[in-house]
């Protein structure tokens, strides 16, 4: 039966022809219900709705129900629609606006012409804002919403905040923004291989002046809508009328336009920190009536520092001036040495430039081909360049760092940062047609090329990790496990790049049968993710302390990725083709009830021609199982039922109780697939040689020595010197048969499902009876986790058999032996665990013309075993706080949820041509931190072990009085640890404290009008953090202080002869929690802009 379903979707695309998937909505509806005077369905009646701007005409005839609808239609307004039928008078219905994927409900009833009248004409009344007939939860922010928005980015995320459930990014209601989806006239713009959870193009993908109307969806009950488990953002590009119109603009900012003050406190020198946007838009008509083309092109130039550490003089730091510990004399003795000895430029140490650029550009045609058929053919371009700072702490060593590279406790030099180019291709092909009175059809085809390339300013030379020091005791290191300096080509640049290929389609064909529209689509989509990703590809060194590394001893790790025979830029790959089927149909129960019911199929099948078995890998086994890293998974049909209603209480739009629930398909991060090649042995070597920790005591590998006396910087003379060492372990070549083990292993279980939850809502609009539209609506979201994302290593054996700690921690201790072989295994993996709920409550009013206010408050709940963190699965897999260890990790508050959210918006035009606009948010949790022990606490060596809290001195040993004092004193102060007492920490659940910030946007209208010309001159100001400008603790974030210490604040003494583990505080007295965000991005700042409109 199953084979039978596969093999009709793949029959019923390839009739359809389509190559697709991501179907998501590009254009609005028109329906309702026409009667006579007696309220008899009124059948054979004209509906005639023309788009004024651009004289576009849209026709239906109602049905024998009396009802009509019309699909496709273009977003916005304003429409005229005309309700003609012979012997009754004719009704107009004026200024009608159209919301992107809302159906407009405009119901009538007839009157008998029984002498000459002239047309009844309508005006769209304040009650029109609930014409509008959603079933499940979405915000659609037009036109003028965009544009009265204080923004300084223009970016789409941040147009998106305007969503209750936005705010951060593209992550809404506590979702992974990876996991969400974003269209722009249907086309795919994700960021689908996931290394960041940014869009692509470096952010900005598109310039807001194209864009017309964005739609945020987090629980549409439309079985067209797919692909995403957070939410979805849908947006569509502007289009020419009738009118020739136009604009040319421009923005500035710099250094002197923002402030530079933290609590009093000043940040350092400002430096270079400018940016300025140009841009044009032209829209008008190519035919009137008939063909119309729109052109946008803008760029960015941002000459900038993206590092503002600085070395210090005297070796202390100071996180307020971004002062580092590590001192200037100690990176001009580096400098130098590396300069002298290996002939290498390690870059400045003192100046950090880094300019960055962004063009994009954006041309669509609209042909209204005949009355029934409009197509409409967009064509976007985005390439940004942009620079960053070295990875923060993440390598091949068996024991990381907790602190990053570059900050408080380490410096790096400028020829250690990398350059990013993103790059953005994209056509879209939207064709909506109707066939007689009763069907019709969308077909959308959408090609995206996205890529994303790094390159580094610096020679091609090992990167070099240098800690800041140890100590011998009877023979025995202990080493400190901190960052001091880095050098060298950074270790994750070197033939890095993504290109990602999305070509796309989707076919829906709506019947519409008495009170009844049925929707049946097709979708195919072909996807293919290309990544050549050496970590180390250049060599890596890891010395325990400064003198050491200039010394020529032995290093503490030594690191390098290569390809086999040679193969100087080995690649991995994914390829995979997704078919879905959908069926839908939306039912008109009487006049004020609807409901809507469907099912979706989705089925991805891999391409596994892109892959070889590793029969050395392949004869590991793990407890009885064995990872075949020549296979993907195995298809696997997705099935998503929904159900969602409408119900018009009293049949005046004033009241509209909506819901449904129904099951949602997402993706994950297309690296977490290429992680399989990349790490199977055959694409590459990832060859690695560390040291081991026990309670912080060194056990280096013996292998090391042979590295004493300096390092090897040339690739291929590393590459012979691991081969000379172990040839077993580091060979040059490889074949399928015989294969190679290599130091960690990447899998996907073979039962592994793409992600999957169930989302309920349930939601209350109501619409005051007042004069002006003023309404609130209350909505509520649960979702429960259907197929969660997770990662196992399959070589940790099962901890049911370890030894537990005495006392209130009844933590397993992993013993010597934890381990089934020597070979990690981090096999993706499905999980069942998790659930979260969102409410909200909303307000709009527009009290009088042209005064809109906007309030909302929105809580978040969100739970799950992980969050993926980053993009190489060990990471993922490690960077998870948890008791007894991310293999067994329970449930804890998602790391992407902000809990409490409010916005609010004023916005102001007045007969002076004076536009104002005042932005609110407020939010608790921005950050959010885990309480975990200091260094590795369980044996599992994974230094993210969370913390017992103890009620009392009972439940704690200290191995001092100070150390029991500072504790407490820190405990007692702290708003986490105090009401939690007795359990232990939650993983992401120290919330940073309320936050408050208003936004400010003011533009002037100079307007000269020539002929029929409308010439306009625009001057405007966006003013971001107005409060700080006043008080520089106003509207800044609180971030956890260095006095906390990152939240490791106790340290493992000793395990006493009981058992019980006796601590030292690592938190110094008066400690406290929390302190000011000192970061630029929390300064107020202002950007001014002049624009040109015409017409």
């Amino acid at each position: 039966m199953k084979k039978t379903i596969q093999c009709f979707l793949a029959l019923v695309a390839l009739l359809f022809l389509s190559v697709g998937a991501y179907a998501q909505v590009t254009t609005s509806s028109l329906g309702g219900k026409i009667t006579d005077e007696k309220g008899a369905a009124a059948v054979g009646v004209t509906v005639l709705a023309t788009h004024m701007p651009s004289g576009t005409v849209y026709t239906a005839v109602t049905n024998n129900d009396g009802r009509y609808t019309i699909q496709g239609m273009r977003i916005g307004g304003p429409y005229k629609v005309e309700v003609s039928y012979i012997g009754y008078q004719t009704m107009s219905f004026t200024d009608i606006t159209l919301q992107l994927g809302d159906l407009y409900n405009l119901s009538a009833k007839l009157q008998e012409e029984t002498v000459q009248l002239e047309d009844i004409v309508i005006v769209a009344s304040a009650s029109s804002a609930f014409a509008g007939e959603k079933f499940g939860s979405s915000t659609n922010i037009s036109n003028r919403n965009i544009q009265s928005l204080p923004t300084i980015s223009r970016s789409i995320t941040d147009v998106a905040k305007l969503s209750p459930y936005g705010g951060n990014g593209m992550s809404f209601a506590g979702g992974d923004g990876r996991s969400s989806n974003f269209t722009v006239d249907g086309a795919n713009f994700n960021n689908n291989f996931g290394l960041s959870s940014s869009l692509p193009g470096g952010g900005t993908p598109i310039s807001i002046d194209a864009i017309e109307e964005v739609q945020v969806v987090i629980a549409p009950f439309d079985v067209r809508q797919t692909n995403f488990i957070g939410g979805g953002v849908n947006a569509i590009t502007k289009s020419g009328t009738n009118t020739l119109k136009g604009s040319a603009y421009a923005y500035h900012r710099n250094e002197n336009m923002r402030g530079n003050t933290v609590d009093g406190v000043e940040l350092g020198e400002r430096g270079i920190d400018r940016n300025t946007t140009y841009g044009l838009t032209l829209g008008g008509p190519v035919v009137k009536n008939k063909l119309f083309f729109f052109v946008n092109f803008e760029y960015t130039k941002t000459p900038t520092i993206v590092n503002r550490w600085r070395a210090s003089e005297d070796g202390v730091a100071n996180t307020d001036l971004y002062i580092s510990r590590t001192t200037l004399a100690d990176m001009k003795k580096v400098s130098e040495f590396l300069s002298s000895k290996y002939g290498y430029d390690t870059g400045s140490y003192t100046d950090y430039p880094a300019d960055e650029s962004n063009m994009k550009l954006l041309a669509r045609l609209d042909w209204n081909i005949s009355q029934d058929h409009h197509l409409a053919v967009r064509y976007n371009y985005t390439l940004n360049r942009g620079w960053n700072n070295t990875n923060a702490s993440s390598s091949n060593c068996i024991q990381r760092t907790t602190e990053s590279r570059l900050g408080q406790y380490s410096m790096a030099f400028a020829n250690s940062m990398y350059s990013m180019d993103n790059v953005v291709n994209s056509v879209s092909v939207d064709l909506n047609s109707r066939f007689g009175d009763n069907i019709s059809n969308q077909l959308l085809v959408t090609y995206s090329q996205l890529d994303d390339i790094r390159g580094s300013s610096s020679s091609k030379f090992p990167f070099i990790d240098i800690l800041e020091g140890y100590t011998v005791n009877n023979g025995k290191v202990t080493q400190s496990i901190v960052p001091y300096m880095s050098a060298g080509y950074e270790l994750f640049t070197w033939n890095n790049g993504v290109h990602n290929t999305v070509i796309n389609a989707k076919d829906d064909i709506t019947l519409y049968k008495g009170n009844h529209k049925i929707t049946a689509g097709l979708s195919f989509e072909y996807q293919m993710a290309d990544n050549a990703y050496m970590r180390n590809g250049t060599g890596y060194y890891r010395y325990r302390s400064l003198d050491d590394f200039l010394n020529g001893a032995a290093p503490e790790t030594v690191a390098l990725t290569y390809g086999y025979d040679g193969e100087q830029n080995p690649a991995a790959r994914v390829r995979f083709n997704q078919f879905g089927l959908y069926l839908q149909d939306e039912w008109s129960i009487g006049s004020n009830f609807k409901l809507t019911y469907g099912v979706r199929l989705d089925e991805i099948i891999f391409n596994n021609k892109d892959l070889m078995r590793n029969n050395a890998i392949y004869e590991i086994e793990y407890d009885g199982k064995s990872i075949d890293t020549g296979k993907w998974p195995k298809p696997k049909l997705q099935i998503s039922p929904r159900i969602g209603f409408n119900w018009d209480a009293f049949g005046n739009r004033s009241l509209k109780v909506r819901g449904g629930t129904g099951l949602f398909s997402g993706r994950l991060p297309l690296v977490f697939f290429t992680n399989m090649p990349t790490n199977s042995g055959m694409v590459q070597n990832i060859a690695a040689i560390s040291t081991k920790y026990s309670g912080g005591v060194a056990n280096p590998d013996a292998l090391l020595a042979a590295f004493e006396g300096g390092m090897i910087t040339d690739v291929d003379e590393l590459i012979q010197k691991l081969h000379s060492l172990d040839p077993v372990k580091f060979p040059t070549s490889i074949s399928p048969e015989d294969g190679v083990k290599p130091s960690q292993i990447n899998g996907i279980d073979p039962d592994f499902r793409m992600p999957q939850v169930w989302k309920s809502s349930i939601a209350l609009d109501y619409n005051f009876p007042t004069s002006f539209p003023f309404s609130i609506s209350g909505e509520y979201i649960f979702n429960k986790t259907i197929n969660g994302i997770c990662l196992k290593n399959w070589n940790i054996k099962d901890n049911a058999g370890f030894t537990t700690l005495n006392g209130p921690d009844r933590r397993h201790i992993y013993p010597a032996e934890y381990k089934l072989t020597s070979t990690d295994a981090f096999v993706l993996s499905n999980t069942h665990k998790g659930y979260g709920w969102t409410g909200n409550f909303t307000l709009n009013m527009t009290p009088v013309e042209n005064l809109h206010i906007m309030a909302s408050y929105t809580h978040t709940v969100m739970k799950e075993v992980t969050g993926m963190p980053g993009s190489n699965a060990e990471s993922a897999f490690l960077y998870i706080p948890s008791v007894e260890g991310p293999n067994f990790a329970g449930l804890s508050n998602s790391q992407y949820v902000t809990p409490d959210r409010v916005i609010a918006s004023v916005s102001y035009s007045d007969r002076s041509d004076n536009h104002f606009s005042l932005f609110y948010q407020g939010y608790r949790g921005g950050s959010s931190y885990t309480y975990q022990y200091y260094g590795d606490f369980n044996g599992d060596n994974i230094a993210y072990d969370v913390m017992y809290i103890p009620k009392d001195d009972t439940e704690i040993n200290f191995a001092s009085q100070s150390d029991h004092d500072r504790y407490w004193a820190y405990a007692d102060q702290d708003a986490y640890l105090s009401t939690h007492k007795g359990q232990y920490a939650e993983a992401y659940s120290v919330y940073s404290p309320w936050v408050n910030r208003f936004d400010f946007r003011f533009a002037h209208d100079f307007v000269v009008n020539i002929g029929k010309s409308r010439n306009t001159l625009q001057l405007n100001l966006d003013f971001m953090n107005v409060g700080n400008l006043f008080n520089s603790t106003w509207g800044v974030s609180k971030i956890l202080s260095t006095e906390a210490m990152s939240g490791r604040i106790l340290q493992l003494d000793s395990i006493n002869e009981q058992g019980v583990p006796v601590f030292k505080t690592r938190v110094s007295e008066g400690a406290q929690t929390w302190d000011y965000n000192h970061a630029i991005g929390q300064c107020w700042s202002l950007q001014i802009g002049i624009k040109y409109l015409f017409n």
